[in-house]
């Protein structure tokens, strides 16, 4: 049993020298990353109480799985978090090494999926950003998450709705009209309707706090949280 789709693998590691092209493939992510971590922070803030604010993760473990080239890896580095961030493309580790120690930021890169990591150390936050509609086997995926959580921790997961606007928006619009992603980008049939997700971490014993729709504004070119779940959602779940 696998989480990790030879396809989908392949797909991003040809697109890996682009991760820090801000005008390049993952351009939609560049400016997806501001709502995003604002979003992060402001709940794990509140759900653990900290108050410092230059380094409010300050403490906290933190693991970034499909983290890519690392583009949430260092923003919550940043901010205090102790980051471990794990993909399953060895050129996307790669660029995010390099990256990081350009940068001079210490995060612990890892070529291996969650299934295989023997962590003994469990983690505080969970980030699972636009990776559960890549993965092989998504109940094996939560589940080896809640065995790397720590009680009480917290976990983000973020995807895309399978509803007919999520199909005209995502893939029509965003791969085959506007170009932002290259074309193929995603599968429609792998996205999760959010009640699907629910059920899946609520039956590991974690409990829902937030179910939150990210919407992109085509005239301010920035992305804001919303009651609308239509498109892209992420939901916020603490382990009892």
């Amino acid at each position: 049993m696998t989480t990790i789709n030879q396809e989908e693998i392949q797909k991003f590691s040809k697109l890996a020298e682009e991760w820090w092209d801000v005008s390049g493939k993952f351009k939609p992510l560049h400016m997806f990353n501001p709502i995003r971590i604002e979003y992060i922070l402001d709940k794990t803030s509140v759900h653990f109480k900290r108050n410092d604010k230059k380094l409010p993760l300050k403490g906290l473990k933190l693991l970034d799985i499909g983290c890519g080239g690392g583009l949430i890896s260092e923003p919550m580095c940043r901010l205090g978090a102790e980051v471990t961030g794990i993909d399953a493309s060895l050129k996307n580790i790669k660029i995010a090494e390099t990256h990081s120690k350009k940068s001079n930021l210490k995060i612990n890169y890892l070529n291996t999926a969650p299934e295989k990591f023997e962590e003994y150390e469990k983690f505080d936050v969970i980030l699972n950003l636009e990776i559960v509609e890549h993965v092989e086997d998504v109940d094996l995926y939560f589940e080896s998450c809640a065995k790397l959580l720590k009680k009480n921790g917290i976990m983000f997961t973020a995807t895309l709705n399978r509803t007919f606007m999520s199909y005209l928006k995502a893939i029509i619009g965003a791969e085959y009209i506007l170009r932002w992603l290259p074309i193929g980008t995603h599968d429609w049939n792998k996205f999760f309707k959010p009640s699907e997700i629910e059920e899946k971490i609520s039956n590991l014993d974690f409990s829902i706090i937030e179910t939150k729709g990210l919407e992109f504004n085509p005239f301010t070119q920035k992305w804001k949280t919303s009651n609308d779940l239509s498109v892209n959602y992420i939901i916020t779940s603490v382990k009892n």
